[in-house]
């Protein structure tokens, strides 16, 4: 057993006592709330952030991608490797690459050969709301074979007009964007293509990336309907991307997505949004990128899935009812994914989550949620999940309002064809075809202000998974394998944000603990289920000097657990990107730029044995029209 600052003891004493304790507080919270009840006419929305909470959305040295603006995102833990628009994972709440879902719309996203690709989304971020991050009940409603959380974003209106950005930087960096987007009479549609090339801070660090998109859209007062096609290409290298020898490793990764959604809503919080998806990714790694290849590629991979998905709200009286469904098909073609049991499967949702609302004296509202989804596959069989949820808003005197809920909700996932595929005997990457469903348990009480300018946030959670696929290895072995964990974790996330015409300040916090235990399974460490922070500050800085200069900064501060493959940067780390902005006194939109990432230059290994990107400064002109 792997222990992480946790005093418990046995493995299944210490999930019994969890088990009976979550119940407990549970039944109190909601006890507690309930002799609250009285009488009202004011009803409070569930609170939801959906601003930028990081002041920088582009980085220095390439294009913005959807992951870019979770860099510095409180909420998120973005482990890169090389630049992170090049190779991310993203970790909510301390679970792993494979836990996190990506959401547009309606569409739940996923990539069925590893969670790695999870976030190749060729959409401009022109095209997208900044994200929302989706944990604890909403998640086990809304996302899809994602344990820990969900990346969630709309799809913006069409803005009328265009945009044309250059930037040049150190490394020969070179990247250029333009978008175009044009609206009449509820018609809209707008396109853009972008392009990035560099030699890369460290040798053999360099990239190639570029992406075209565009969309059609309808857009009513109470709806909007996208059709959007998007194509992104990027190749890059790095050495030790996934392993510790250090070779010249590279990716070659293409990814097409084809998406139509529907949104409406209309009065009392009723909506409705449906959509379809298709997606083709094409994964070519290299080991070593200058070794003769034969006419196959040792690790070439592609994946397709479909999928359909609706969700939505209806209210009648003091009762609602939120439901969603999703159904998704996937299929693998891979010269080193061979060894498993099937390379095709099936995936299924369905949540119903009947409500409840009370009105109180004050204008405070309560609202009790009870509910579940039910998850199915036509490999790994069906499982049921319940979603609970306890909640009191009320306003404040001088505008704004407050929240306070406690829910408890489950949540299953299927493992990735790089899990269970590769050999389970030869190779970098040693797979299980024995893993099989694995379930998260999630409790937690939250609560959430606004006031004037003024938002906060904050949660106190636990979550016990068990049979998480995580990859680890053991000493004098040179290979990393899938192999299944029970980990309890205790967390903490505080969230204060303040807006102002001079400018903004957004403050995060999380805290994080574990306990693992890998069974009987000979581990001597974990790449990624016990790589997390124990504590992670951030910091995000907009100063608006005047009409015409402005100051962004974005900073993380991190203590990470102990882990014995990081192999420079230690574990503490602070990180800042900065950027200075200036708009030009010119009849035309202009605006000149200058942006450094990783300012203090860290070495600081985000993913234990990956070189850190390094320092990356450069400058920029933007036109808008």
């Amino acid at each position: 057993m792997i222990s992480s600052a946790s005093p418990l003891s046995h493995p299944r004493m210490r999930r019994a006592t969890h088990r009976v304790l979550w119940y407990s507080a549970f039944g109190a919270a909601m006890g507690g709330l309930l002799a609250l009840r009285g009488q009202g006419e004011v009803e409070l929305p569930a609170y939801s952030v959906v601003s930028a909470r990081a002041a920088l959305r582009e980085p220095s040295a390439t294009f913005a991608m959807p992951v870019s603006s979770l860099r510095f995102e409180p909420l998120a833990d973005v482990q890169a490797r090389s630049l992170p628009e090049g190779q991310a994972d993203v970790a909510l709440r301390g679970g792993i690459f494979e836990n996190t879902g990506f959401r547009l719309g309606a569409l739940a996203l996923l990539d069925p050969q590893t969670g790695h690709y999870s976030a190749e989304i060729p959409v401009p971020p022109a095209m997208l709301s900044n994200p929302r991050i989706i944990t604890g009940v909403g998640n086990a409603v809304e996302g899809l074979n994602a344990s820990a959380g969900t990346v969630g974003a709309e799809w913006l209106p069409v803005r009328p007009g265009g945009e044309l950005a250059l930037t040049a930087g150190e490394n020969d960096a070179s990247r250029w964007s333009a978008y175009q987007g044009w609206s009449a009479r509820g018609f809209g549609a707008d396109a853009e293509v972008a392009r990035s090339d560099s030699q890369g801070r460290i040798r053999f660090g360099d990239h190639r990336f570029q992406r075209a998109g565009g969309r059609l859209q309808l857009a009513a007062e109470e709806s909007q309907t996208d059709l959007f096609f998007g194509y992104q290409a990027k190749f890059f290298g790095w050495p030790n991307l996934y392993t510790p020898f250090g070779s010249p490793e590279s990716e070659n990764l293409e990814t097409a997505l084809a998406a139509l959604n529907h949104r409406r809503h209309w009065g009392r919080g009723n909506w409705l949004e449906a959509g379809l998806f298709w997606r083709r990714n094409k994964d070519d790694y290299a080991f070593n990128r200058f070794a003769p290849l034969g006419p196959v590629h040792p690790y070439q991979h592609t994946t397709w899935v479909n999928g359909a998905a609706a969700a939505g709200r209806v209210s009648s009286g003091d009762w609602a009812l939120g439901f969603s469904a999703a159904a998704l098909a996937d299929r693998l073609k891979s010269t080193s994914l061979i060894y498993g049991r099937f390379h095709t499967r099936s995936y299924a949702k369905l949540g119903l989550v009947p409500e409840r609302r009370w009105s109180l004296s004050g204008g405070r509202m309560f609202t009790a949620k009870l509910g579940g989804t039910c998850d199915d596959t036509n490999r790994e069989g069906t499982a049921g999940s319940p979603v609970a949820e306890i909640a009191l808003a009320w306003p404040r005197a001088e505008g704004g309002s407050d929240r306070l809920a406690v829910g408890y909700s489950e949540t299953t996932q299927v493992p990735t064809y790089t899990a269970l595929n590769a050999s389970p005997s030869a190779g970098l990457f040693r797979g299980n075809s024995g893993l099989g469903r694995s379930r998260s348990r999630n409790l937690e009480i939250s609560g959430d202000a606004t006031d004037g300018a003024w938002e906060s946030h904050a949660a106190v959670f636990l979550r016990s998974d068990s049979r998480l696929v995580d990859w680890t290895f053991r000493k004098g072995v040179a290979v990393r394998t899938a192999n299944a964990v029970d980990i309890d974790m205790a967390g903490v996330e505080l969230v204060l944000r303040r807006s102002l015409s001079l400018g903004d300040l957004v403050l995060g916090y999380t805290g994080l603990a574990k306990s693992a235990d890998y069974g009987g399974a000979a581990v001597d460490g974990s790449f990624y289920a016990l790589n997390y922070p124990r504590h992670r500050l951030t910091a995000a800085v907009v100063a608006r000097m005047g009409s015409r200069v402005e100051v962004r900064m974005d900073n993380e501060a991190r203590l990470q657990a102990d882990n014995p493959l990081r192999t420079a940067g230690g574990r503490r780390a602070f990180i800042s990107a900065l950027g200075l902005f200036w708009r030009l006194p010119l009849k035309q939109d202009v605006m000149a730029s200058l942006q450094i990432d990783n300012l203090w230059n860290s070495s600081f290994q985000a993913v234990p044995s990956v070189p850190a990107a390094g320092r990356e400064a450069s400058v920029g002109i933007r036109c808008r029209w």
